[in-house]
């Protein structure tokens, strides 16, 4: 144990920390930092490229280390079968979590649920089996995940017209994160949930306001990114309820947390620029501005290619913002652009803002231009 346990001690010495110096950094108990060096447990997998960063070592370096020093630590513990026979499924579980969470942007939301439902039984199953606390702890975070995970498949596959199934996953994965302790896993379920005020068909922009702000408290101390995001939406509400100066401060407070998004990448799957222009055209496009509203929109749309349920919502933001100023032709090209993505992604959110567009654009049906994506967005419902 000593020798794993100097290891990752002298990683941390390299970097010029002390244990209570880097609990800081983390931030995480000096207990955590303690048992992290020797093996007892591990640092939570969304926490390691914020830890590789303050150890200067590349993430596969801090991968080593962690897998040293939890061989070593294993060895020492009386029920050591037990332990490794936890870790085992947990990496398996987290590596399908992973690998959902990346098809979701790629695939119809239908064609997750299936395969999320029974991961997320897996995990449950596993959890309430487990043998020790700390991979208890591991699978409550996992299943923290995929039950948010869950909520948005869910509430996509509904076209945003079911909210309450939804938000029992989301409830589920709050209690889960935090039974693991995992701030930010609690806090993104309580973003998610935020969602379904939001942009559900009756809104409660208020409501969803108050659940973002708390989901960006929570995530500060962990995760500039997620915080930053969490501000978008706050910012956006503010947006809905024709606040211009709460929207915009909010949106700076947003752009002040992504350039706390470090070299080490920590936060930065929640929040990039495209993400803030994204979210900033949305909010002065519900503020009825909208030349700022274009071209934070059309810059969003460039940098999304390979996000493509979220270039759809662009995509139909633009249209809605080009119609409400009489831009017909462009509005049409727009929502063109936003059916393409969505005869691929069938993502409910971009379906709801795309017939929102089409709707608005009903006063000019007797052009061929606006009929014939009327057309394809019928086409498109009835395949829904």
């Amino acid at each position: 144990m000593e020798e794993s346990q100097s290891d990752m001690a002298r990683a941390r010495e390299a970097a010029g920390l002390t244990q209570e110096e880097l609990a800081v950094l983390m931030p995480a108990d000096v207990k955590s930092i303690r048992n992290w060096e020797s093996g007892r447990n591990k640092p939570q997998p969304r926490r390691r490229h914020e830890l590789a960063g303050h150890l200067r070592v590349s993430l596969a370096e801090l991968e080593e280390l962690i897998r040293r020093a939890s061989a070593s630590g294993t060895a020492q513990r009386p029920a050591s079968a037990s332990f490794a026979a936890d870790q085992a499924p947990a990496d398996q579980f987290r590596a399908e979590t992973l690998a959902l969470e990346a098809d979701y942007d790629r695939s119809p939301s239908t064609h997750l649920l299936g395969r999320a439902t029974k991961h997320l039984a897996s995990v449950a199953v596993a959890r309430a089996a487990a043998f020790t606390v700390e991979a208890r702890r591991e699978l409550y975070s996992i299943e923290a995940e995929i039950a948010t995970l869950m909520g948005q498949l869910l509430w996509d596959a509904s076209q945003r017209r079911d909210s309450a199934t939804p938000r029992n996953y989301f409830d589920q994965a709050i209690h889960a994160a935090d039974q693991s302790g995992d701030l930010e896993a609690e806090a993104h379920a309580m973003l998610r949930s935020s969602y379904l005020h939001l942009y559900s068909f009756d809104k409660d922009p208020e409501a969803g306001r108050m659940l973002a702000q708390r989901a960006a408290t929570l995530a500060q101390p962990v995760s500039p990114g997620l915080c930053g995001l969490a501000l978008l939406h706050v910012a956006e509400a503010n947006a809905m309820r024709k606040q211009r100066r709460a929207c915009e401060s909010a949106l700076d407070a947003a752009q002040w947390q992504l350039s706390q998004v470090d070299g080490a990448g920590v936060g930065g799957e929640y929040l990039s620029e495209s993400k803030i222009d994204r979210m900033t055209g949305s909010c002065y496009m519900f503020l009825g501005l909208r030349e700022p509203a274009e071209h934070h929109l059309i810059a969003a749309a460039d940098a999304l290619t390979s996000k493509k349920k979220s270039q759809s919502i662009v995509f139909g933001n633009l249209a809605l913002a080009r119609v409400r100023t009489g831009e017909i032709d462009g509005a049409v090209d727009a929502l063109n652009k936003a059916i393409d993505t969505l005869e691929v992604t069938r993502g409910g959110g971009g379906l709801n803002v795309a017939f929102s567009a089409g709707r608005e654009l009903r006063p000019w049906r007797q052009e061929s231009s606006v009929a014939a994506a009327g057309e394809r967005l019928f086409a498109l419902m009835a395949g829904a």
